[in-house]
């Protein structure tokens, strides 16, 4: 249900702005991303599970802060993300 190592480095190395570069906003939105898209799929297999469902929602609005800041400060960065990650703003 989480994200191995191996898709966390690739992740990472797909969208760091520098050589050991893990902290940047647009590292952390794509790291939630492929986690809130597997919260989804598991989510549509187990409708219940409502302690995931908050997790999801946690993670959704966390990404929405990341995005929100990454706006103010850079908007040729916001928007090449969205782009790269195939989000809707």
């Amino acid at each position: 249900m989480s994200l191995t190592k191996k898709q966390k480095q690739q992740i990472i190395t797909d969208f760091q702005l520098f050589e050991g570069d893990t902290g940047s906003p647009e590292v952390q939105v794509a790291l939630l991303t492929a986690s809130i898209q597997e919260l989804t799929d598991h989510l549509k297999q187990h409708k219940k599970d409502d302690h995931s469902r908050r997790g999801l929602l946690k993670q959704v609005a966390k990404r929405r802060r990341l995005l929100n800041f990454l706006k103010t400060r850079s908007e040729e960065r916001y928007k090449e993300i969205l782009k790269k990650l195939d989000l809707s703003k």
